[in-house]
């Protein structure tokens, strides 16, 4: 276990930004984590954990306390059955399961970011997310001071969003388990329309799996989603803003908006999100709003390619980050109505 003092986090983050930590521990066992978590709770020490810092904006001050970086390492089979310590890069273990020939989380390449934080906010992409396979979070309790196990339903999973988000500072998540298909080197059933068309299959066909997961990863690089150190596009958290959810008197008000706007053909992105909401575009909301890609003057603007993406060009600090995206959220609630809600974990600072 390793501690240093004064230590700077933004090397610790996909974004590079945010000041120092009072303490950063790097812990490489489940023991160590609770360890240092218990050690923090009794003596009252405000406690930040960061796993592989895809979805994290610290402010500039930076965090005054503790900071654990969890670094447990952990790839586990049992037939179609996996467990993954906490501290496992994601995309790696992602690749390991297309190699093994199992299906379930092979359009979830290139997410950057830990194992141990996609149950937090139900990490989703090219139509499969984790709730979709996950079948136990293993973590720690910091109320009851016990080691729990939380089956799929007790996670109350729902879009980018979980029990654990709810409650960040109950739980400190130490291992995922998920149940994969065998379907005989093929992917799941194809969902998404984009994945599709680059397939060149109808939804719901199946295609080989090592496909299937480097197609992924072609769109997400095309849109800066997979981490290059000589890419600015990807020094981000990816998506900043989650698609807005309406229920149908809202989503009528917005239409309204967007033909008063637009024109009276103008029909905006609608998905069905459960009885009587639907969901929206974010991306296309900030682009109709005025911020193209490559939006900002500054050092931190809107990707190169893609929209719902804010990135640090190289010499951003977080006030530069926030203050991009407190200007998007007004833009697009003036012109829309909608208020954004940013899906990136703010530690310091708020919108």
């Amino acid at each position: 276990m390793q501690e240093l003092h004064d230590a700077p986090l933004a090397p610790l983050t996909t974004f590079r930004l945010g000041g120092p930590a009072t303490r950063l521990v790097t812990a490489t066992t489940d023991d160590e984590v609770i360890a240092v978590v218990r050690e923090a709770d009794d003596s009252g020490t405000p406690l930040l954990v960061i796993g592989g810092g895809s979805n994290l904006v610290i402010g500039d001050k930076g965090f005054e306390g503790t900071a654990l970086s969890v670094a447990t390492k952990g790839f586990a089979l049992d037939g179609t059955r996996l467990e993954l310590a906490a501290g496992e890069v994601w995309t790696d273990a992602v690749a390991r399961t297309v190699e093994a020939g199992l299906a379930g989380i092979e359009c979830l390449a290139g997410i950057p970011g830990s194992a141990g934080a996609t149950p937090i906010q139900n990490v989703g992409a090219y139509g499969q997310e984790v709730s979709s396979t996950l079948t136990e979070v293993v973590a720690y309790d910091r109320r009851t001071r016990e080691t729990v196990t939380l089956g799929n339903e007790e996670c109350a999973f729902s879009y980018r969003h979980s029990r654990f988000k709810a409650d960040l500072e109950r739980y400190v998540v130490l291992r995922v388990r998920f149940a994969l298909e065998d379907a005989d080197g093929l992917s799941g059933p194809v969902k998404y329309a984009e994945t599709a068309r680059a397939l060149g299959v109808a939804p719901g066909e199946r295609v080989p799996l090592a496909t299937a997961r480097e197609t992924v990863l072609k769109l997400r690089a095309g849109k800066g989603m997979v981490l290059d150190p000589e890419d600015h596009d990807t020094w981000s958290a990816g998506s900043f803003f989650t698609n807005p959810i309406l229920d149908d008197g809202a989503f009528a008000a917005f239409r309204a908006r967007v033909r008063d706007r637009l024109g009276d053909d103008a029909e905006p992105p609608a998905y069905p999100a459960g009885e009587g909401r639907t969901k929206t575009s974010a991306a296309w909301l900030i682009d109709r709003a005025g911020f193209p890609k490559g939006y900002g003057e500054g050092p931190a603007r809107i990707s190169t390619k893609h929209t719902l993406a804010l990135t640090n060009r190289g010499e951003a600090t977080t006030e530069d980050l926030l203050a991009l995206a407190r200007e998007v959220v007004a833009g697009v609630h003036e012109a829309f109505g909608i208020t954004l809600v940013n899906e990136p974990v703010t530690v310091g600072v708020s919108l």
